[in-house]
């Protein structure tokens, strides 16, 4: 089968859906597929990546179909065959002949006694078309590509905006800079990206935002450290926590690293960079040493006071806490489909231990910045309101005259929430 086909991409990307089907995580699937495939050119790695995410970020509607054609399980590789081969029909209907027969061949690469049952299901689409956006408007989950228990958590917690949400958090995610105002500025780097011929504009935080995603290597200056790629909805962490030179700052769930750059690019500050797992403490290193950037890297519980801290209380603290990461959801589309309702307890449950550990840690007068991306109140406001209730040493230190700041994913930057807290005493 040519690298170059609609069938082979079809096959790879069948795979890497079949993975999330079966519980498994699509970033590692997907990062595994290139390092077990290193010479694939940058066409095939496109059409791979962009059939898989955008299968999964329109899981709900896919399977609102297949409900109606599918009478007995299917194996998870021809399963999430049909839904890739949906979303492809759905995108491109003039193709649809081709891609039938595209897919039949992905099919008997894999399960060959059970391609008929391939083209079966697809050649019945086809002749049913009129149907399937009544099945789809019937279902919920269809209509906003969410797990009901979704829709249900983002419309109670968002009564105003909440389709909003959910329509942003199916979108494809932006691609957005943050510049390295060490070593170059804002202004330079638009310059060289209009004389590579990459659209872009600055946004409020400075933050450049690209009109489409491009390659790194095509980025001017990303090699050099001059730029790095960042959400921009990220960047105002630095900005908000606004660590000065010469303070003690802890960054105490660090991986990958953007932010702990970019309070270093901003500050000679002394900084420790605290990761629980060992490989993506790496993942920090190399970031910052990409950028000429130093910190103390420790792998460590932040939790587990007695495993990392010396007693040396800190001027800041960045909190970006582990989350449902409801917020980028379109740049991790399998979250949706593997988390559960009562997996949110659960993280602010472990939110609320990382807040009390930290806040023993923080000088009297310090700064806490708490960082999710999620847009569920349980992990935002709810939390920010109990941890105030256990700690009357805490207040709220206001973030643009708003005691904090909730920033629902839209078509510029992924959802976040800030909440910025002052130790009294």
């Amino acid at each position: 089968m040519p690298q170059d086909s609609l069938a082979y991409a079809l096959k790879q990307a069948s795979t890497l859906v079949a993975g999330v089907l079966e519980g498994g995580n699509l970033t590692d699937g997907y990062e595994a597929m290139l390092s077990a495939n290193p010479s694939w050119p940058d066409a095939t790695r496109g059409a791979v990546r962009d059939l898989t995410w955008s299968t999964l970020r329109d899981f709900g509607r896919g399977d609102a179909v297949l409900r109606h054609y599918l009478h007995k399980p299917l194996p998870s590789y021809l399963h999430a065959l049909l839904l890739v081969a949906l979303y492809r029909l759905e995108q491109r209907p003039a193709q649809s002949h081709t891609l039938v027969d595209q897919a039949v061949e992905a099919a008997a690469a894999e399960v060959p006694a059970l391609k008929g049952v391939i083209n079966g299901v697809l050649r019945n689409v086809l002749r049913e078309t009129m149907k399937l956006e009544g099945w789809r408007d019937a279902d919920i989950e269809a209509r906003h590509a969410c797990p009901q228990w979704w829709v249900e958590r983002v419309r109670r917690d968002h009564p105003a905006d909440w389709e909003a949400i959910l329509q942003a958090g199916n979108l494809h995610p932006p691609m957005s800079l943050r510049v390295n105002t060490r070593r170059t500025s804002t202004a330079d780097v638009l310059a060289a990206l209009e004389g590579a011929g990459i659209n872009a504009r600055r946004l409020e935080n400075d933050a450049i935002l690209l009109a489409q995603p491009v390659p790194v290597h095509r980025l001017p200056g990303f090699a050099e450290g001059l730029v790095s790629v960042q959400d921009a909805g990220a960047q105002w962490a630095a900005q908000w926590l606004d660590a000065r030179n010469g303070e003690r700052v802890l960054d105490a769930c660090a991986a990958p690293g953007g932010k702990s750059a970019h309070m270093l690019e901003r500050a000679d500050i002394d900084l420790i960079a605290l990761e629980l797992d060992p490989s993506r403490a790496a993942r920090v290193r190399a970031n910052l040493d990409r950028l000429g950037l130093d910190a103390h890297i420790k792998v460590a519980d932040c939790r587990r006071l007695s495993t990392w801290w010396d007693g040396k209380p800190f001027d800041r603290i960045l909190a970006d806490v582990p989350c449902s990461a409801s917020g980028v959801v379109r740049r991790h589309p399998d979250i949706k489909w593997l988390r559960r309702n009562e997996d949110i307890p659960r993280f602010a449950a472990q939110q609320a231990e990382i807040l009390d550990a930290l806040w023993q840690t923080l000088a009297p007068g310090g700064t806490m910045l708490y960082v999710t991306c999620s847009v569920f109140d349980e992990e935002n406001r709810r939390q920010i309101d109990a941890f105030l209730a256990r700690h009357p040493d805490a207040e709220t230190h206001a973030i643009d005259a708003s005691a904090a700041r909730s920033l629902p994913p839209t078509a510029d930057h992924d959802g976040f929430y800030y909440a910025r807290l002052r130790k009294l005493r």
